[in-house]
């Protein structure tokens, strides 16, 4: 292989692996502001504990 092309397959390869970084971050980025609206979403969601001894008891005879 000469060093023309030596040359065009390294660039190549620089292209792809900066491509890659990029939607790597990207992916990250949006993963972190997912994850931080789901921490906002628990934090709001007011759900109170069953009653420890409803539903526990069915009366079946009319």
């Amino acid at each position: 292989m000469d060093i023309a092309a030596l040359s065009v397959v390294m660039a190549n390869q620089q292209v792809q692996a900066s491509a890659g970084l990029t939607i790597m971050n990207k992916s990250m980025g949006v993963m972190e502001q997912q994850s931080e609206q789901l921490l906002d979403m628990l934090k709001t969601s007011s759900v109170q504990a069953p009653h420890p001894s409803l539903g526990k008891v069915i009366d079946i005879q009319a």
